[in-house]
């Protein structure tokens, strides 16, 4: 049982649904993106997400895109991430996945890539543009070394393929609130609860929700039907208002202190 599987159990005893926070690596620094993880778990992130910097972030609205080029700019790479893990797990044993795009798994080379990342204390990754059906591999790989394969599921996904997708992932399933990119918004999707009913006649899993998620009023409503809360672009446009700025890393941990009231 790695840390992802703990902490949903763990969570579940508790009666309570998992916070999960992404945060772009290198954004504004490598050095304030692990004071940052340290700032999340405070506040009450249960899982972080950090994004792995690349030129060409299909599934990435702008405010992720920014990010991503501002650590590209950085000269951010996954070796470095890498050795950025390795040293939050001197402090913090909270879950840690890293969110990229199969371009750089395939640069770095995939069975390297879970060997360092397991010696890393990294415990899975999400790779929007792996798809279950030709990632199978992969997922095996990522599995024999003891790191979750996290695969995402939309409102159009049919129910073979949520079989499917149950399958290769592990940890957690994630399902896109909305077709489209990552950003934040004002309102949810009406027949989102509809959808949650659906996956769970073919998800046997924890499912985390993500893409479009704000505020706390909206993490309240979705954790009513799903065990885990994906927030992202909302975080990151803090860290954009406020780069430069001594209380970056206070300004986010409050804003997150102020999303787990659910």
């Amino acid at each position: 049982m790695n840390r992802i599987e703990a902490k949903f159990k763990e969570l579940k005893k508790q009666h309570k649904k998992a916070l999960i926070t992404y945060i772009c690596a290198g954004d504004p620094n490598l050095r304030t993106t692990g004071e940052l993880v340290l700032e999340l778990e405070k506040n009450g992130a249960d899982i972080i997400e950090l994004g792995v910097p690349f030129s060409d972030p299909i599934a990435d609205g702008p405010t992720i895109q920014r990010a991503a080029l501002r650590s590209l700019k950085n000269r951010t790479s996954l070796a470095d991430i890498l050795r950025l893990v390795r040293k939050i797990r001197q402090k913090s044993q909270i879950p840690i996945l890293l969110m990229t795009y199969f371009n750089p798994v395939y640069q770095f080379g995939l069975e390297n890539l879970a060997r360092e990342a397991e010696k890393s204390g990294v415990d899975g990754f999400i790779i929007p543009d792996l798809l279950p059906e030709s990632g199978k591999k992969a997922s095996r790989i990522l599995k024999k070394h003891k790191l979750d394969p996290v695969f995402l599921v939309s409102p159009l996904t049919s129910g073979k393929r949520l079989g499917l997708i149950n399958k290769e992932s592990s940890g957690f399933v994630y399902y896109v609130s909305v077709t489209g990119i990552t950003g934040a918004r004002t309102g949810l999707p009406q027949d989102i609860a509809r959808h949650a009913q659906i996956l769970r006649r073919y998800i046997n899993q924890p499912v985390a929700v993500g893409f479009g998620v704000s505020n706390a009023r909206q993490v309240k409503q979705l954790s009513a039907w799903f065990d885990g809360v994906i927030v992202g672009s909302a975080i990151v446009t803090i860290i954009e208002k406020n780069i430069g700025k001594k209380d970056l890393v206070e300004k986010v941990g409050k804003f997150v202190r102020n999303l787990k009231k659910f």
